[in-house]
């Protein structure tokens, strides 16, 4: 089969397209053909080395959609989804035209969404599903999305609307040439982001923060007095928040929470699935690939031009 194998740590052009032995089936785990996927952050961070505890050679990708090629419990040809555990990290992932997976890990889905739609829905617009939910949005809150021009920022501002068309979501941007963009997708208003300060006063009831501890106290003081944010996103390349003091650092009253696309289910999985439909959501790419093309998607994820998710769609 083919596939984009990794054998040390770099730039974009470490990433191979190359033949490699089809997996063979083994007990408690199943063969998946790729119909396709998305490329996430995480996936760039481990093709730099920031991820101690990956082994190279290995076939990078934390999610897949796909269909049962092989299975001791699944029926050939059920449409599956598969993300996190450690796909991509312990064993071989989705940058491949097959992938062999746990069972565990393997999630029946029912959809008739086409494959482009869906290979842009698993991590990213579960992700953003699930924070919406933790958010516990209502009608009439004033919603902050930090690190917006991302995957997981549009996707969760396209469900937020889609239930509530008329509540306001404002999005941050590290660049005003894409203010405009943001703009274009549905936000209603952009802030500019400086070194991790937001330059506004403004406050907000429910803030999503893909920046993470890089960015969190900055985003305590826009939070009104009683209000959520869910720390969901690790873009400003900062793991965790030294000294951190509940009792100081929070806003009076508020709440914090986090979302993690690990915590999933076949069931968690088709209710985001049944919600697009009932919604009516819009889902796309904004940039889509083939499976050789991958290094070009690294390249442009990480270029100061990247906005929206990126997939890769076998043929």
């Amino acid at each position: 089969m083919k596939a984009i194998v990794i054998y040390e740590a770099g730039g974009p052009e470490k990433l191979i397209y190359t033949d490699v032995p089809t997996p063979t089936l083994k007990e408690g785990w199943s063969l998946v053909k790729i119909q396709g996927f998305g490329i996430n952050h995480s996936e760039i961070f481990t093709r730099k080395g920031q991820s101690p505890s990956v082994k190279f050679p290995r076939i990078l990708g934390i999610e897949c959609v796909g269909v049962i090629e092989e299975s001791e419990v699944y029926p050939k040809g059920q449409q599956v989804i598969s993300i996190m555990g450690e796909m991509g990290r312990a064993f071989d992932g989705g940058y491949a035209e097959y992938a062999l997976l746990p069972n565990e890990q393997i999630y029946m889905v029912e959809t008739d969404l086409p494959i482009e739609t869906l290979a842009a829905f698993p991590e990213t617009y579960y992700t953003a599903y699930g924070s919406m939910l933790n958010l516990k949005i209502s009608e009439g809150d004033s919603i902050l999305v930090r690190g917006a021009t991302s995957g997981v920022g549009i996707a969760f501002m396209t469900l937020v609307k889609a239930k509530y068309p008329d509540i306001i979501v404002t999005g941050t941007s590290r660049k005003e040439a894409k203010i405009q963009r943001l703009l274009d997708e549905g936000f209603d208003a952009v802030v500019i982001d400086i070194h991790n300060e937001l330059q506004t006063e403004d406050k907000y009831d429910k803030v999503l923060d893909l920046i993470g501890p890089a960015a969190l106290r900055n985003t305590f003081l826009h939070m009104n007095e009683g209000s959520i944010v869910c720390v969901t996103g690790l873009l400003g390349g900062i793991w965790a928040l030294d000294s951190f003091d509940p009792l100081e650092d929070l806003p009076e009253n508020a709440y914090i929470t986090s979302f993690h696309s690990g915590n999933v289910t076949s069931e968690k999985m088709q209710k985001i699935i049944d919600f697009i439909k009932e919604y009516k959501v819009e889902i796309k790419a904004e940039k889509v690939f083939r499976l050789e093309d991958v290094p070009k998607a690294h390249a442009y994820l990480e270029s100061a031009d990247s906005f929206g998710k990126v997939v890769v769609i076998n043929d």
